[in-house]
């Protein structure tokens, strides 16, 4: 078992995944805003939107108006997720620098997320990689439901190792690994994450675990144990999950950052004014917040 690392890359998901499944219609105003207090806050890779169809996720309606509007600061990664070759297209008109495409390691996922078996999601991705590397655009993979599937149950280990292996092997220089339901527990996270650093260096492979059940916290940390350094967050706690009704979804980035600290690993993130971002944004949003750190130093 590795020593936990001594500095953590945290990937803040909030403007997109955060904010994808709200009701509400989020403002411009409001998500620009919620993207300057996020880089304030010492945030330094911050997912801001997706060119996806409106008709699908009207709340990513605005995004290529987002990037005209977004005052960019120097040192911070403004990434996007992309579906398809018309998102990527958007996404270099927008300045974009970095963009994620994303399948699962559930095949009935896939089909019913995105219309496709993962073998034809993954050859989907071939065009958009090979104009992401045109544009000097750096890519990133999501492979959902890495330790359960609302249609299939558990998923097989080896079958996140196989996805993940195909997405690096498209171009990926990162993968990210979602626990999408949020059903997995320790030593499930700990066996996923085995198998795909037999496929992957464990700098390459992000964390990106729901905290449906009120296990990521647990999940990353045993992760921790064997090294892993990149963890999906999301302020506040925002980004429900639609296959548990009133069940949080991913985990909030002040809980994160609070363990980080107490175990002495560094992330460049300003607590404080973490808090205060997540108290704002729960507030703009007319909800409570699911951030347990967040609600307890207010």
């Amino acid at each position: 078992m590795s020593k936990p690392p001594k500095q953590v890359k945290i990937v803040e998901v909030s403007p997109r995944d955060g904010l994808q499944n709200e009701k509400q219609v989020v403002d411009l105003a409001t998500k620009l805003e919620l993207i300057e207090r996020l880089g304030h806050s010492g945030l330094k890779n911050i997912e801001i939107t997706g060119f996806v169809s409106p008709k699908w996720v009207p709340q990513l309606s605005d995004s290529s108006l987002l990037c005209e509007q977004l005052h960019r600061h120097q040192g911070i990664n403004y990434s996007a997720l992309v579906p398809n070759l018309k998102g990527m297209k958007l996404a270099i008109a927008g300045n974009i620098k970095e963009v994620a495409v994303f399948t699962a390691a559930s095949e009935s996922f896939t089909k019913k997320n995105i219309n496709c078996t993962i073998e034809e999601s993954l050859e989907r991705f071939k065009p958009v990689v090979s104009l992401a590397k045109q544009n000097n655009i750096k890519i990133r993979g999501y492979v959902s439901c890495v330790l359960g599937c609302p249609y299939e149950g558990e998923i097989n280990p080896s079958k996140v190792a196989e996805v993940t292996q195909n997405l690096f092997q498209l171009g990926c220089y990162e993968v990210s690994l979602g626990d999408t339901i949020g059903t997995g527990t320790p030593l499930k996270s700990q066996k996923m994450l085995t198998q795909c650093m037999e496929v992957a260096s464990i700098d390459t492979l992000a964390l990106h675990f729901h905290n449906t059940y009120g296990q990521a916290l647990a999940n990353i940390y045993a992760c921790l144990e064997l090294g892993a350094r990149i963890i999906d967050t999301s302020v506040a706690g925002l980004g429900g999950c639609p296959y548990a009704q009133g069940a949080s979804g991913n985990i909030a980035t002040e809980d994160v950052v609070y363990m980080l600290d107490g175990m002495g690993i560094e992330t460049g993130i300003d607590l404080a004014q973490l808090i205060k971002t997540g108290n704002w944004i729960s507030q703009k949003l007319n909800k409570s917040n699911s951030s347990q750190v967040g609600n307890a130093l207010d």
